[in-house]
């Protein structure tokens, strides 16, 4: 049987949903399945549960038919120690998971960067195809990037490659998991406008909720929210100054927000360093779960 007729299972680990996707050699959709993370429950919790999904989208492969797996984490896994890194959910971070995965499941499986996985697959087959050079961007319970050349997602040596989340903005701004202060995903993802606005009114709103009452003209949300698309054009621009790239996809949860697409633009073109910003900042077209895919055509 040749490689082509590979089935290739996909699954995407995030911080509050699962997804996963059991593609057929020719990449149409058999099977496509969400379920909750449970984040609260800790590290074996996560991983029985992604071994149980991997079970389960594995038993719906006709039987002999070789199949890939690959999986797409909030973080990446260390090329020296096999120890996760870099995660916002903070539970995978020192811990073996692909190889734990592995043992579980009795064979190999591809992990990688879930933002990296969301890029591949909105250059393979959604907004960014046709781009030379693409930063994809997640935006969602944390914060995360990716960058493709020529279709190829580059890890990088330390596998941090478009890591923009955690380029510090503001020495003086909220603590990140990560050690520093004021990182872009403290500002810009869900998470932190809403612990932002936790701190600043004693309030506890979510992300849906601070955009639904800044759209009704409430005073506290809407300066949040109007903090949150300057805080967004000043972390894209920087990064197309550094970066140039023929387009910017935006994906994750956030990406939903259709004010990113008007007044999120005049503040990237406000910030970037040219006169007149021409760089696409485009819509994901797969999805706000897009890396489901990726994470499939990453599979080994």
């Amino acid at each position: 049987m040749v490689a082509t007729e590979m089935f290739r299972i996909g699954i995407d680990l995030g911080g509050t949903k699962t997804e996963g996707v059991l593609l057929d050699p020719a990449d149409a959709v058999l099977v496509r399945e969400r379920r909750s993370t449970p984040l609260a429950e800790g590290y074996q919790a996560i991983l029985e549960s992604v071994a149980h999904l991997l079970r389960d989208l594995a038993a719906r492969v006709p039987e002999g038919t070789p199949y890939s797996v690959g999986v797409g984490i909030p973080g990446s896994v260390d090329a020296l120690t096999g120890l996760v890194r870099n995660a916002n959910s903070v539970c995978l971070i020192g811990r073996p998971f692909q190889a734990d995965l592995e043992r579980l499941l009795g064979r190999r499986v591809g992990v990688r960067n879930d933002a990296d996985c969301f890029t591949l697959a909105e250059c393979r087959k959604g907004a960014g195809a046709g781009h030379q050079v693409v930063f994809g961007v997640i935006m969602g319970t944390g914060c995360g990037g990716g960058i493709c050349y020529d279709g190829v997602v580059r890890e990088g040596p330390h596998r941090i490659s478009g890591e923009w989340g955690h380029v510090s903005i503001d020495p003086a701004g909220a603590p990140c998991y990560c050690g520093n202060r004021g990182c872009i995903e403290t500002k810009i993802s869900g998470s932190g406008v809403e612990a932002a606005y936790l701190a600043r009114n004693g309030v506890s709103l979510t992300m849906e909720e601070i955009v639904a009452e800044a759209r009704r003209g409430d005073a506290r949300a809407l300066l949040a929210f109007n903090t949150f698309l300057d805080d967004f054009g000043r972390s894209l621009g920087g990064l197309i100054s550094v970066l140039d790239p023929d387009a910017v996809v935006l994906g994750g949860g956030l990406s939903n927000i259709d004010e990113l697409y008007h007044a999120g633009v005049e503040r990237v073109r406000h910030y970037a360093f040219h006169n007149d910003l021409r760089t696409p900042i485009l819509k994901n077209e797969l999805g706000d779960s897009a890396g489901v895919f990726g994470a499939a055509w990453i599979g080994i």
